[in-house]
């Protein structure tokens, strides 16, 4: 084949087939894990890291920005039990995180997420939650905590591009906590989601958009620095644009399907904003959907976590642990509504979703898997 015959038949090749086989891949641990005791968390997380090739070549002398999760208001409670036990994340896996990126020579540790419905200190929402911020700073040397919704400790957004120009927007401006960082991981839950069938490493990051951009009573024209909604009309149905002095949306004509808009929007973050480690906790969950809003969830135990240094890996694999098939099309369990972020996030370029190219250490998936369909 001569060197034109070669770029012509590259050239036929859809595009996101395209993307797909250059998307990086990364290997994803896998741990059993049967309770929140910290030395069983602690001992598991460890593993892992080793797994992954080890915290310190990434995090030493670093600042590390942690994005945990804590959709909802710490008031809403699934059959009583405590949030880290059914849609948030458990404190003590952020206590051994801590604990292990200290010990691999992490300069700064930020703990940050939009505290939903207020612009108030990230660790009051924390103490709501049922944390202990004050024991969650004694794991570690220079321990931050940052509520992204707002401003916070600094004087201006700071923007972030989606590379290729993006999906729904060509930018984001967000909380100074998730640019000015040396390396962002995103702690998320085994969980499904009623709009985008999961929400893993990847949709966790949904919540770095500020409320007072994007929010329901953000701005008009300047952010609100006293938001009090989520973003259901700006980001989820579009319905209303951020403030003006944000990127606005590429094609206000493209569909206001949330099904539509959400997977996309989850995977230009993931994009703009790249992920450095991505931990998955299935020790506790929930399934059914990610928050008790959701009617008929089911609080379930699969016992196990993940961690990975590509994002989109490490959610693949946590998806067929979930039963489900991580290259499902629209129309297809857990994809029933909506797109698949796993193959547009491939698409972009961030990483594999094909399982028979990402390397799994640890347990395997055949032993880990734990089916979330009733």
């Amino acid at each position: 084949m001569t060197r034109r015959e070669a770029l012509a038949a590259f050239a036929s090749i859809p595009l996101v087939a395209r993307m797909a086989r250059a998307a990086p891949t990364a290997p994803v641990a896998i741990a059993k894990c049967s309770s929140y005791g910290a030395g069983d968390v602690l001992n598991a997380m460890s593993a892992m890291c080793d797994q992954i090739g080890g915290l310190g070549r990434i995090v030493a002398n670093k600042t590390v920005t942690v994005k945990v999760n804590l959709t909802g208001a710490p008031s809403q409670r699934i059959n009583g039990l405590a949030p880290g036990r059914t849609h948030y994340t458990h404190p003590q896996t952020v206590m051994a995180l801590c604990h292990l990126l200290d010990r691999a020579g992490a300069r700064r540790i930020r703990i940050v997420e939009g505290a939903f419905g207020t612009n108030g200190r990230l660790e009051d929402f924390l103490l709501d939650s049922g944390w202990n911020p004050r024991a969650l700073a004694a794991t570690a040397k220079n321990v931050e905590f940052e509520n992204t919704n707002v401003l916070g400790k600094d004087k201006r957004y700071l923007r972030v591009k989606v590379p290729g120009g993006g999906l729904i927007f060509p930018a984001w401006d967000l909380n100074h906590s998730y640019v000015e960082t040396d390396v962002f991981i995103s702690m998320a839950k085994l969980k499904n989601h009623a709009t985008c069938g999961v929400t893993l490493s990847m949709k966790n990051c949904f919540g770095i958009t500020p409320a007072s951009i994007y929010g329901d009573d953000a701005g008009v024209d300047e952010p609100n620095e006293n938001p009090t909604e989520g973003r259901g009309n700006s980001c989820h149905a579009g319905s209303r644009g951020p403030s003006k002095s944000a990127p606005q949306e590429l094609n206000p004509s493209s569909p206001r399907d949330p099904g539509y808009r959400m997977p996309r929007i989850t995977a230009e973050l993931a994009s703009a904003r790249p992920i450095h480690i991505s931990f998955i906790d299935g020790v506790e969950t929930v399934a059914g959907g990610e928050g008790p809003w959701v009617g008929k969830l089911r609080p379930i135990a699969p016992g196990v976590m993940l961690m990975g240094t590509n994002p989109v890996a490490t959610d693949t694999v946590a998806t067929a642990i979930m039963g489900y098939n991580p290259r499902a099309r629209k129309g297809e369990a857990p994809f029933r509504d909506c797109d698949n972020t796993l193959l547009l996030a491939e698409s972009l370029g961030v990483g594999t979703a094909d399982l028979n190219r990402i390397e799994v250490a640890g347990v395997p998936i055949s032993k880990a898997r734990f089916p979330f369909a009733s």
